[in-house]
């Protein structure tokens, strides 16, 4: 068998941009260059000043339009990413016990979290094999909490509650593979939360959440108990400062920059609605041609549960991992598989930002690869 970093692609095989990764994901080069234009007065400045806080309150504003926003809910920004979300949430959002919907890494990691808190009951933790997504228990749960998209297996599930909402009964949504890239209706979640390094084509280090009237209550009176938080992780003392347009300690200036050009970027271009016919586009070449391979298969078997943000591949008579070797060679990298799934696939990001010509592109760029290391 030929070294797989041997191998070169023909110029036709080689798409616009090489990044399929699902997070970091893509950062769109014209952002990027408006981001250098406008160093000299906005990176290094302070956050709590003008020149900042009007990026913030325009990323604000951007998602309010960008999900048309239900009456009395809020954005609410953090440091930390969607890992220092969960530890927020357990501290200032689920009052008693959660429910969490299991179903891959992410969503187990935060069960896992709620689990460790020494001032909540154990959650109640509803698991389905990687490849599916299970089915609310339906407790007395005073927090329900599932992933609209489980990124490290490539499986959407439709954000509904158990048994109806109510103050008393929150449902929280890990978003942070599918916001921006799934359609999904506000009105049905309490909080909707996610990071801004997938499907909005930025960098890390930031959370953000979009909560209901129910959910903001909900923090109000937790803060006014006795139950001690950490400040860094308060989330009412994130609710006052995004109120004021910044965050409680300093962000990643650049992060905030390329959030709020790719919301604008989204608006122009059909806002969510358009953004989702982007990703199921996408979608269709990748599992369109997967299905249709020889040695390639998708590893979620429903076509319903698969994910239009993120294709998890299944591959037969190739290594996965020489595919990858092979095209991270030819400047195509990211597509390896999530580390402790452990299965021989590749992952391959389908976010706005990405060109659905370049996925056609990669998938025939895989098909080379694969007869070259048949030979």
């Amino acid at each position: 068998m030929p070294d797989p970093a041997a191998i070169q692609l023909p110029d036709d095989l080689r798409p616009s941009d090489g990044r399929f990764g699902s997070g970091p994901s893509k950062v769109r080069t014209d952002a990027v260059q408006r981001l250098a234009a406008a160093a000299p007065t906005y990176l290094g400045t302070s956050h709590r000043r003008e020149g900042v806080r009007v990026v913030v309150r325009r990323i604000k504003q951007g998602l309010a339009d960008l999900y048309s926003l239900p009456d009395g809910y809020e954005v609410l920004l953090g440091n930390g990413g969607t890992t220092a979300f969960w530890d927020a949430a357990a501290f200032g959002l689920i009052e008693r016990q959660s429910e969490h919907l299991s179903f891959g890494e992410f969503t187990a990691k935060f069960a896992a979290v709620t689990r460790g808190a020494p001032h909540l009951e154990d959650p109640i933790i509803v698991e389905s094999p990687p490849g599916t997504h299970p089915a609310w228990k339906g407790s007395d749960a005073d927090t329900f909490a599932m992933a609209h998209n489980e990124t490290s297996t490539g499986v959407t599930m439709p954000v509904e509650a158990p048994d109806g909402r109510s103050a008393d009964r929150l449902l929280i949504v890990d978003a942070t593979s599918a916001a921006g890239g799934i359609a999904v209706d506000l009105t049905q979640v309490d909080t909707y939360y996610f990071a801004p390094q997938k499907a909005f084509a930025s960098e890390g280090g930031l959370w953000l959440a979009l909560c209901s009237p129910a959910a903001i209550a909900r923090i109000e009176r937790i803060a006014a108990t006795d139950r001690w938080q950490p400040p860094s992780l308060s989330l009412l003392i994130a609710l006052e400062n995004s109120r004021l347009d910044q965050t409680y300690n300093t962000p990643a200036l650049a992060t905030l920059f390329l959030l709020e050009d790719t919301i604008q970027w989204m608006l122009a271009n059909g806002g969510l609605a358009g953004m989702a016919k982007r990703t199921a586009a996408s979608a269709n070449v990748v599992y369109g041609w997967a299905d249709a391979s020889a040695f390639a298969t998708p590893f979620v078997q429903k076509p319903s549960e698969r994910s239009p943000v993120t294709a998890t591949i299944d591959f037969e008579g190739v290594e996965a991992d020489d595919l990858a070797a092979a095209l991270r060679a030819n400047g195509i990298v990211d597509v390896e598989s999530y580390r402790k799934l452990g299965r021989n696939q590749l992952r391959i990001a389908m976010f706005p930002a990405i060109e659905t010509s370049d996925l056609e592109i990669l998938t025939r760029a895989i098909d080379h690869i694969v007869a070259a290391l048949q030979k």
